[in-house]
């Protein structure tokens, strides 16, 4: 109890200590930014702020206020406030005088990432638990026999008890996912294959497959389509000490750099949330040399030189976008507060 009691207080002083933090200012920011299509907040931040993640600080939000963030649009007018002894962003007045274009991109708000970099991975399953696997609807044959089913087909479904869910998203286990820490298989990369809608539920349920990206064969799984709505991320610390590592890069790729996606080893039973920004750091070890000039290992501090925002969670796994690199991102780093 003693040692709970002092990990609570230990993290509290931590959050307030973070809290405390003075917002600093990048040399010479300037006074204002016009906004443009394609600008983030994030990025808008950083022409302010040294820690373009820390946007919602130097806007000024309250906890309440960052689940629903400045609504912001091309064309508005940034401004830097330095009044008041702590810097602010505000949004100035548009000036009526001003011509104005309008456009469905201009009407268009901007968000506080890249969302086009993401938005394959809101819309689609793209990890499936370990545990699941073998418990999800999956296709057992096709009409007429057919081994390889595209768009317009019929499959026949086993694992889809009733009608409550008519759109559903087909896949193909890949690639497994392996906590680097314990070798343990964490979960599965979900091979997107296309969409299917139930048409009749049944001992098998029919579906009729609606898209399909390649050929879909008997033992591919389905699972509830998800919503395609990208919601709006706003970058923070976790409350709590967060100790993770990089466990694959999308795509199958040895490394990656600036706005790739990786997965995590920790999720949201970890108490990672979508907004959390990790610093990147790889451990070091260097050769040295000892009184008797035999050569051994020197542990060198943590390197940091990056930063990654959550921004999908799973139980164990989490997906994370890299803003900032200042070197190859490859498996195994590790990831921990800002």
């Amino acid at each position: 109890m003693v040692r709970i009691i002092s990990a609570l207080i230990l993290a509290a002083v931590a959050a307030c200590a973070f809290a405390q933090e003075k917002l600093q200012l990048v040399n010479d920011p300037p006074d204002r930014h016009i906004v443009v299509a394609g600008d983030t907040l994030w990025g808008i931040s950083g022409k302010f702020l040294k820690d373009p993640w820390r946007w919602p600080d130097i806007w000024q939000l309250n906890k309440a206020q960052i689940r629903n963030p400045h609504r912001i649009y091309p064309g508005d007018v940034v401004v830097l406030d330095r009044t008041g002894g702590r810097p602010r962003l505000k949004l100035a007045s548009r000036n009526k005088l001003q011509p104005q274009v309008y456009s469905e991109a201009l009407k268009k708000e901007i968000s506080s990432i890249p969302s086009s970099v993401i938005e394959a991975f809101i819309s689609k399953p793209m990890i499936v638990s370990a545990d699941a696997l073998d418990e999800v609807p999956r296709i057992i044959a096709g009409q007429e026999e057919r081994s390889m089913l595209g768009s317009g087909d019929v499959a026949f479904v086993t694992g889809i008890p009733n009608a409550k869910i008519i759109d559903w998203s087909v896949y193909r286990p890949g690639k497994a996912l392996k906590d680097p820490d314990t070798e343990e298989i964490l979960g599965y990369e979900a091979f997107d294959l296309g969409s299917a809608q139930l048409t009749q539920v049944g001992t098998p349920a029919t579906v009729k497959i609606m898209t399909a990206r390649e050929e879909i064969v008997r033992g591919d799984r389905l699972t509830p389509a998800p919503r395609k709505d990208i919601i709006a991320y706003v970058p923070h610390a976790p409350e709590r000490k967060i100790a993770a590592r990089v466990m694959s890069m999308y795509g199958g790729l040895n490394e990656g750099g600036k706005l790739s996606v990786i997965t995590l080893n920790r999720g949201s039973r970890d108490g990672l949330e979508v907004g959390h920004v990790l610093a990147l750091s790889r451990h070091q070890v260097a050769t040295g040399r000892d009184e008797d000039d035999k050569k051994l290992n020197v542990t060198l501090p943590d390197e940091r030189y990056g930063l990654v925002f959550v921004f999908r969670t799973f139980d164990r796994i989490s997906y994370a976008l890299v803003m900032e690199s200042s070197r190859s991102v490859i498996v195994g780093d590790t990831l921990g507060n800002p």
